[in-house]
């Protein structure tokens, strides 16, 4: 039941990252979040909706235009934090972007994420 609920959370998270509009990313953002989420991302540390509505809007805008961002793993709960796998796909099918988050949940919701990403090696693909 609660890597159900983490994996429900989750899914949220990415799918703003997926949304047909930056309109619906903090609709979407809230949906899996608490209000003073705190975000571990590649910039250091930020708190609230707002902080991480921005790192999505900022991934969403990548320069080789609107990716998709998926989950590729299944989501590993060994306590109270779960992990999961993603990557992030421009336009052109090639991936930019790929990396491990870690999530904390409180009722029901992430109210903290540690992003760990970096570029992936095209030559590896």
């Amino acid at each position: 039941m609660q890597e159900e609920t983490a994996r429900s959370a989750i899914d949220t998270f990415i799918s703003a990252f997926n949304a047909s509009d930056d309109s619906y990313v903090t609709a979407l953002l809230s949906q899996a979040l608490t209000s003073d989420v705190v975000f571990w991302g590649p910039l250091g540390r930020s708190e609230g909706i707002e902080a991480v509505e921005q790192f999505v809007l900022d991934i969403r805008r990548h320069p080789a235009g609107t990716g998709t961002m998926v989950r590729c793993s299944a989501v590993d709960m060994p306590g109270e934090w779960a992990r999961y796998q993603w990557v992030f796909t421009t336009p052109d099918g090639g991936p930019r972007l790929a990396g491990t988050d870690v999530v904390h949940l409180r009722r029901s919701l992430i109210d903290q994420i540690i992003v760990f990403a970096g570029e992936i090696d095209q030559s590896a693909s």
